[in-house]
């Protein structure tokens, strides 16, 4: 065989490996009960903000320690802990989206996504 058949076999070799730890690393949305049976691996949760039930957030005490309740898609509630100051609008967001790992009896997230509500209505976008 020719020197740069091996060497395009290698790469393509090298590519496809590549790409197969990219997925098996890649995060999924899942809801609160498949966190809660695998703590080791990280996950994204959609839901919405349980407004029955207090946020806690003292930036006196800790700057970085934020608490809340939410809801996933399937209406199981968990506490959140979030290792980070209250993001801006947090309790006008429509959509929650954190990315963590369940924790013993709460979720701890790395990061929160908000989905803000539009600022557009149904009207404005059709009349314009």
């Amino acid at each position: 065989m020719k020197k740069s058949y091996i060497i395009g076999v290698i790469l393509i070799g090298v590519a496809i490996a590549a790409i197969a730890s990219m997925y098996g690393d890649a995060s999924t949305y899942e809801d609160f009960a498949t966190a809660q049976a695998n703590t080791e691996k990280e996950f994204h949760i959609v839901g919405t903000l349980n407004k029955s039930k207090a946020r806690y957030y003292d930036p006196k005490k800790d700057a970085n320690f934020f608490s809340f309740y939410m809801l996933d898609e399937k209406g199981v509630e968990s506490k959140v802990v979030y290792h980070h100051p209250e993001p801006t609008d947090f309790d006008r967001s429509e959509k929650i989206v954190i990315v963590g790992k369940m924790e013993q009896g709460y979720f701890d997230a790395e990061k929160i996504l908000l989905k803000c509500p539009s600022k557009y209505t149904d009207n404005q976008v059709k009349g314009s």
